[in-house]
């Protein structure tokens, strides 16, 4: 499990030499993320990929317990029709079945949809730092990356320490590591691609030349 670091700024400039740096010292892309009002000012900064719009909001985390809930309710119904022997009719427990499915099936989707309507648990307390200007940067590290990351802070003094908390599974950023090269293109917007294109081709002019 790694540990997640919150850390509050208001110059993109900055985080971006701070994800450049982590990068260059292990860190991998998908340990890294920025959340931000400002999508374009992120999406023109070459190293800073932004918090995906689905993990903005709360979606995920309430469909979760949306589901939680209706597999509750859909055990609570089943229980409930064996205790008054309610499947000794013809069609057995075929229809409680199929209605346990609809309960669960509803309730995720209830509970997904309220969660849409909500900012993500985990940075509700940045809403108003956001609507000032601000950006949060979150990186998710490994007990071995500490040092790194509290060396570098050294040289940022812009950012403001948010905290930490229990952070992803090392898993997740295995397969994220995996995926990362063949969804690039859809995750980050067309102008940080041309970016990102226009610094490659540089790069490539200048070994030439070289």
């Amino acid at each position: 499990m790694t540990l997640r670091h919150y850390f509050i700024s208001d110059d993109l400039d900055d985080l971006d030499l701070l994800e450049d740096q982590l990068e260059h010292h292990g860190v991998e892309k998908p340990q890294i993320h920025v959340l931000s009002n400002d999508a374009e000012g992120v999406a023109n900064h070459l190293h800073l990929h932004a918090v995906q719009s689905l993990l903005k909001n709360d979606v995920i985390h309430s469909g979760l317990i949306g589901a939680f809930a209706g597999v509750f309710a859909a055990s609570v119904m089943l229980i409930g029709v064996h205790f008054f022997a309610l499947n000794e009719s013809p069609a057995g427990w075929l229809p409680f079945y199929f209605l346990s499915v609809l309960i669960v099936g509803f309730c995720t989707w209830e509970g997904g949809f309220i969660g849409f309507q909500k900012p993500n648990y985990h940075y509700s307390r940045f809403e108003q730092s956001l609507a000032e200007g601000n950006h949060v940067f979150i990186v998710d590290l490994d007990p071995a990356q500490e040092p790194v990351l509290k060396k570098l802070l050294e040289s940022h003094s812009k950012l403001k320490d948010m905290g930490t908390e229990m952070g992803a599974p090392h898993w997740i950023f295995a397969l994220q590591h995996l995926l990362y090269a063949s969804i690039e293109r859809n995750l980050f917007s067309s102008s940080q691609v041309h970016h990102r294109e226009t610094r490659q081709k540089e790069i490539d002019s200048s070994d030439v030349s070289d």
